[in-house]
């Protein structure tokens, strides 16, 4: 593999579980004021409108708005579908940082630690910028910058994400590499010009609904973050 310079990383589903956590978000959240629903059920049909909310913006139907809206609107579409079209505004809004709120896959913090020591690293998510602080805070990433979305105006797998985030830390694509658990995360980077690192999170959508391997080439491939570290030489 070519030798890079910075590592930029996917986050959702990488880097943090987002279905426990959403799921205990909203447990702890709506429990109290009397609702009983599936909670894993809630978290999927909450992220299933993930795509397509950013899908609009892509394709130039809406204005580039930052996750944090498209994930309000996103969640007063879901509400009513759970008998919970109800709940006022301060309650969504609450659930909607639900999503600042995200817990890490146990092999994060350390191995990012270890890469820093030679890599410069950044997320390059869908999440906007306070969103990725947040997490950042909650969790001990040890980012240099954070870039993504918010920084390019657009959402990925638009190319203008990828060179935007190489252009942040004045480097060519070459001289960087995506790491994702999403083989077509990878791909768009890979057309692109950048290196490709998969990570597997055979669990991420629940027992056995994730990508255990890419199902794409990538120039590097790891268990989990920890694994890729090792595999990096770090």
């Amino acid at each position: 593999m070519r030798p890079v310079k910075a590592l930029f990383f996917d986050v959702f589903g990488t880097l943090v579980d987002w279905r426990t956590s959403i799921a205990r978000e909203a447990q702890e959240t709506l429990s109290p004021l009397g609702h009983r629903l599936d909670w894993d059920a809630f978290a999927d049909a909450w992220r299933d409108e993930y795509q397509p909310a950013m899908q609009q913006v892509r394709a130039g139907a809406i204005p580039f708005s930052k996750l944090d809206v498209l994930h309000r609107r996103n969640l007063d579409r879901i509400l009513p579908r759970f008998g919970l079209g109800g709940v006022d505004g301060d309650v969504r809004a609450h659930l909607t940082l639900a999503w600042h709120r995200l817990d890490a896959w146990p092999d994060v913090a350390k191995a990012l630690a270890r890469l820093k020591t030679r890599y410069w690293l950044a997320p390059v998510s869908n999440g906007n910028i306070s969103l990725m602080v947040d997490l950042a805070r909650r969790n001990g990433f040890a980012w240099d910058a954070i870039l993504g979305a918010e920084v390019a105006g657009d959402y990925k797998p638009k190319p203008r994400v990828y060179f935007a985030a190489a252009e942040a830390f004045d480097l060519a694509p070459q001289d960087c590499m995506m790491v994702a658990a999403h083989s077509n995360d990878l791909t768009a980077a890979a057309a692109c010009g950048l290196a490709t690192g998969h990570i597997a999170r055979p669990n991420e959508h629940g027992l056995g609904k994730g990508e255990a391997a890419p199902s794409v080439p990538v120039d590097v491939a790891g268990k989990d973050l920890a694994d890729l570290a090792d595999k990096l030489g770090v």
